[in-house]
């Protein structure tokens, strides 16, 4: 891995921890030569990638901040669906049905994607035993190339991901929908019973990251947001 992506990848990550606060001044370009042991244009370059994707913000005369936390949309939150279970105060079981490389092209398209593989997961969440939503994920490997080797039975993809790499903005559909019998069996629903289908792709930097489909039996689930 180049050494400037070494450095971005750092930065995102004291980023992620909580160690650099949203507004807050990190080391300058001399610290962290200093600390990486690099040449200046390698600092340089990281730092100005990493304000091209809105990571940071440079303020000429008094250095380098962290941007403002975007993980809001006007429409929903960006939510991981372990905490809102938690938040309950009940239990998050995941079963990870798929977790293997794809070449699917509507999914390669989804995530700009020239050629395969990406990345592919489908896992049925459940709240107390029982099965609220079936999550069919399509993931970017150039944005999180270590994907494949996570445990989502411990933590989400979403917190994974968010945890890595901020998100910069997110697109979302929402419809009434009626699942197959794949999805319809493993949340256990009846024939027939509605489904609310929210479809969100979201960017980091320039890049797709991620496509997503998550199923939700209507009588067990409901969105909310702020407007």
């Amino acid at each position: 891995m180049p050494a400037y992506e070494q450095i971005k990848r750092y930065v995102i990550r004291r980023i992620s921890e909580g160690d650099w606060k949203p507004g807050g001044l990190i080391p300058s370009e001399a610290e962290l030569v200093k600390e990486f042991g690099v040449a200046r244009m390698t600092v340089s370059r990281a730092l100005r990638e990493l304000t091209t994707e809105r990571v940071l913000t440079r303020v000429q005369g008094s250095g380098t901040f962290v941007a403002p936390q975007r993980y809001e949309s006007t429409v929903l939150e960006i939510r991981n669906i372990a905490d809102e279970i938690a938040a309950r105060g009940h239990r998050h079981f995941a079963r990870v049905l798929t977790l293997e490389p794809s070449d699917d092209p509507n999914a390669l398209e989804a995530l700009g994607l020239a050629c395969g593989p990406a990345f592919h997961s489908c896992i049925v969440h459940s709240e107390e035993g029982e099965p609220i939503q079936y999550e069919d994920r399509y993931v970017n490997p150039k944005v999180f190339p270590d994907y494949l080797q996570q445990d989502f039975t411990i933590e989400t993809p979403n917190h994974y991901m968010v945890r890595l790499a901020p998100i910069q903005r997110a697109e979302f559909r929402i419809y009434a929908q009626k699942p197959d019998a794949h999805v319809r069996r493993h949340l256990m629903m009846d024939i027939g019973e509605p489904c609310l289908q929210l479809w969100r792709r979201t960017w980091v930097g320039d890049d797709v990251a991620t496509s997503v489909q998550l199923w939700h039996p209507a009588s067990r689930f409901h969105l909310a947001g702020n407007v």
